[in-house]
């Protein structure tokens, strides 16, 4: 029985895929980015609440902005990406619930009356549009380099604070201090001569159990 797509794709998104740390000189296009939305946006999230929010960082001004916030090892693989998206989750995604999961009219309350449900929701279902950011980075021809080691209170308040516009797809946008940061994730062309050899995964046998 053949796979739904062939084996040249899925060694694309996931067999060859390798996580770099130094970049090729080539720019990124807007329209790339945009693209990279629209199939990463088909996520499955619960209540389809959708509570990521991506920043993409392009300009110099951005990325120094961005700078004091990151671990000694992450600046120089960080400055030298084409882009930086920083992985975000709006802790009153719950507001565009009447818009996006409209057959249940109260649900937005029932995340209202439950911050603890929020910030589970919100963390776990933005980890997930994240990831499904990397394969459609990749499936684009993009390379990744995903990473923690950053201060996220820095981020927040530097990119997500009150009165600070943070996504350039809207200017009227304020997250006005509803958005806290999950993860950051490079993009760009993978210098390949910058790769090691590949690092061992756990067999099916370590990792997982038929029922």
């Amino acid at each position: 029985m053949g796979h739904a797509v062939d084996d040249a794709a899925l060694n694309t998104v996931f067999r060859d895929a390798r996580s770099y740390t130094k970049w090729q000189p080539r720019s990124v296009p807007d329209e790339t980015l945009r693209d990279l939305y629209e199939l990463l946006k088909w996520a499955p999230t619960s209540a389809n609440a959708a509570p990521a929010r991506f920043a993409f960082l392009r300009s110099k001004e951005s990325k120094e902005r961005l700078r004091p916030a990151l671990a000694p090892l992450n600046v120089e693989k960080t400055m030298t990406a084409p882009v930086t998206v920083i992985v975000a989750y709006d802790l009153k995604f719950y507001e565009r619930l009447p818009k996006l999961f409209p057959q249940n009219p109260g649900m937005a309350k029932l995340f209202e009356s439950s911050p603890e449900m929020v910030e589970t929701t919100a963390q776990r279902n933005s980890s997930l549009q994240g990831a499904y950011l990397i394969m459609a980075a990749r499936a684009l021809g993009l390379d990744c380099g995903p990473m923690s080691g950053f201060d996220h209170a820095k981020v927040d308040e530097e990119f997500f604070a009150a009165g600070k516009p943070c996504f350039g797809c809207d200017q009227e946008f304020f997250s006005e201090g509803h958005v806290k940061t999950n993860f950051l994730c490079n993009l760009g062309y993978g210098d390949p001569r910058s790769l090691h050899p590949r690092l061992p995964r756990l067999p099916f046998n370590e990792a997982c159990s038929l029922l």
